[in-house]
């Protein structure tokens, strides 16, 4: 596979010091898109760092491929069902090239090496690559592929990886960070933050003087936007942007513009919004609940910024455009009563049993059904998205700190979600399939003031405000 360095920036062969560097072969992990991807560290003898979680559905696309005679694979899986990997033309949806069969190897990092012949048309191309699969779970992980042209010469660089490695300089703090930002992870998927936008935007907030806390107010750091449903698409502009209609159906809260075309500027620039404060003009969403058949949406969706560190007080606001995503699309397992993190039921009589598979909770006709997303307490201070959209995010360390790889305190955003059904046997199911694929997905993008304001009075001060920002 050859790839040119063009405008996209795709690079042939990149590779990091572990990385066998060959002529024309690409490390799958340089893609130009991707949905469902995340990207590991592999065994290999090649070294260097693999896609993986790969399952029925999700794909990966490289720009600016010239693509010769043979179509080579490296391939690893310890999934019995199996499956294939089609490599398609321009789309998820375009021609067919043509498809390597996917087998189990004997472990996810078993790697073996499948070849096939292709026709394909001169030029550059756009090349997908499908996965294909009889059941949604994992199947099958790709390290590199080559489809026969020459390589573009090009220097290595450093992979994108799932994990921050370079270690954040930036000092979690209530005065502005004064060092300048590492420069951390780079490649597809990691957005870095504009670093004179977000140390202007820490100035106007180490500048701000907090309210002064008058009365006797409940000392939990928190603030609130209080939302409804503004509109349902499938689109999803984290993970899909620029494919409109191309994810499973999303019911999207706050600015009511959001699409798959959504953009910082986009939101910014857009002053509906279906959320209490009209200073959030942030996108917020989660996938469609379906009962019988029927959509179900929300009847109002309470997204609090909170803080859940013994230490609130080094909580600095988001950087415009932070998107992060809490929960798995593809986790598909049971979730029987007592299971981890599932939705019940809240009100007078609470939960009254079970649906038939077991999976969903049926509640009293005085209770209706809930379900709370939490997100992470800290961040990397690098990136405003990685390419899995957690791996810039993650917890606390045991002393409760933000520490490490993640030492900036962020407000932690948790998104608690009200249905008026108490539900049946029948049970209910999502556009992402069960009810262990619930997720969340934020895309922020709050007036710089109104923001700072409540992190300072509410969340720095440890006191609970509402949805406008008061004790």
């Amino acid at each position: 596979m050859a790839v040119a360095l063009g405008g996209s920036g795709v690079y042939i062969a990149t590779a990091n010091a572990a990385e066998t560097v060959v002529p024309g072969r690409l490390q799958a992990e340089a893609f130009s898109a991707q949905s469902g991807v995340r990207i590991e560290n592999t065994s290999d003898r090649d070294g260097g760092r693999n896609v993986g979680w790969l399952a029925n559905g999700d794909w990966l696309r490289y720009d600016n491929v010239t693509v010769g005679s043979t179509v080579t694979a490296r391939i690893a899986s310890d999934n019995t069902a199996g499956g294939s990997i089609e490599l398609r033309l321009g789309s998820p949806t375009g021609t067919l090239l043509t498809t390597i069969p996917v087998a189990r190897t004997g472990g996810w990092q078993k790697w073996v090496t499948r070849t096939a012949t292709v026709k394909a048309p001169a030029g550059k191309q756009k090349l997908v690559a499908i996965m294909t699969s009889s059941q949604k779970s994992d199947f099958v992980n790709i390290n590199w592929f080559t489809v026969g042209g020459a390589a573009a010469p090009a220097k290595p660089v450093a992979t994108p990886s799932s994990k921050p490695t370079a270690k954040p300089t930036t000092a979690p703090a209530t005065a502005a960070p004064t060092t300048t930002a590492p420069a951390g992870n780079t490649g597809a998927g990691w957005i870095p933050v504009d670093q004179a936008k977000w140390q202007a935007q820490l100035t106007q907030f180490n500048a701000m003087k907090p309210k002064a806390i008058t009365g006797n107010p409940v000392r939990v750091a928190e603030f609130n936007a209080s939302c409804t449903v503004s509109h349902s698409r499938a689109d999803d502009p984290i993970v899909l942007p620029g494919l409109p209609g191309g994810s499973h159906m999303h019911s999207f809260l706050g600015n009511d513009a959001t699409d798959a075309f959504t953009t910082t500027d986009t939101l910014l620039n857009n002053a509906g919004s279906s959320c209490k404060p009209l200073q959030d003009r942030s996108a917020y969403w989660i996938p469609t609940l379906y009962e019988n058949g029927k959509a179900i949406e929300p009847h109002g969706v309470t997204v609090y910024y909170g803080s859940r560190l013994p230490d609130p007080t080094r909580t600095v606001p988001f950087p415009q455009g932070f998107r992060m995503i809490v929960g798995d699309a593809k986790r598909q397992v049971a979730t029987p009563k007592g299971a981890h993190s599932q939705f019940w039921c809240a009100g007078i009589g609470g939960e009254q049993g079970r649906s038939a598979d077991g999976n969903w909770p049926v509640c009293a006709k005085t209770a209706e059904l809930t379900f709370q997303l939490t997100f992470p307490d800290c961040w990397d201070g690098v990136h405003l998205d990685s390419p899995d959209h957690k791996s810039h995010v993650g917890p606390a360390d045991g002393q409760g700190k933000c520490s490490g790889k993640f030492p900036v305190a962020i407000p932690s955003v948790s998104f608690v979600i009200g249905y008026k059904t108490s539900g049946s046997s029948a049970g209910f199911k999502l556009s992402s399939g069960n009810a262990s694929s619930m997720h969340g997905d934020a895309f922020l993008a709050w007036d710089n003031a109104a923001l700072g304001h409540r992190v300072k009075d509410c969340i720095v001060q440890k006191a609970k405000c509402d949805t406008f920002g008061n004790h």
